[in-house]
């Protein structure tokens, strides 16, 4: 399916069940949740899974922790450079007059909302994401916003470790260079591959 450019989604995936997020272009960045239903505030938490990884980037293998300190997804597999970010959270309106932009515009945090919604579910507030794609240098503690290392057809898998809602948000960023030096979102492509098809955890071969 295709997440399309400035939206948003939400899919309900059981434990065991795998989604996989493909850079169609290259250079877009896709902000990724992960929830607990049935009350949605457990949450894949940043700050909970740099502090237990002891790192700020993800690699295969590595397990993403909710605000409990239990595993909540698996990156099992990135054909990418590896490179996302856990530091920023969702852009949102304020973001963008702070930018300079005047009226409305696309941001993740409407997306993140809306994509719920389409659930018939609702969370006030929203977790920082795991920022799929999104280059961001904090040489010499000072952080600057770069274009993607990815390139076209680049994905990531993520697995679920337990009954989750995960969420996804094609960034409508277009002020600074993070979905590429054109500044132009881009629609992904996303699958969803049940366990219980492959008989195992993960995509099938």
């Amino acid at each position: 399916m295709i997440l399309p450019a400035r939206r948003g989604k939400a899919f309900r995936l059981s434990e065991g069940d795998s989604i996989k997020v493909v850079n169609t272009h290259g250079s877009q960045v896709v902000d990724a949740w992960a929830l607990v239903p049935p009350d949605l505030r457990e949450h894949m938490s940043m700050p909970h899974t740099g502090a237990t990884l002891a790192s700020l980037r993800v690699g295969v293998g590595d397990r993403l922790y909710s605000e409990r300190r239990r595993p909540i997804l698996t990156l099992v597999e990135d054909t990418s450079s590896g490179v996302h970010d856990m530091l920023f959270p969702a852009c949102d309106p304020a973001r963008y007059e702070l930018l300079g932009h005047e009226g409305h515009h696309d941001n993740c945090r409407e997306n993140f909302h809306a994509a719920l919604g389409e659930l018939g579910l609702e969370r006030p507030a929203v977790p920082s994401p795991l920022n799929l794609f999104m280059n961001v240098s904090s040489e010499g503690g000072e952080l600057a916003l770069l274009p993607p290392e990815s390139g076209p057809g680049d994905h990531v898998v993520l697995r679920a470790e337990r009954d989750v809602v995960v969420v996804l948000s094609a960034c409508p960023q277009d002020m600074v260079p993070i979905n590429g030096p054109a500044m132009v979102p881009h629609e992904v492509g996303v699958e969803l591959q049940s366990a219980e098809i492959t008989g195992e955890h993960g995509l099938a071969p």
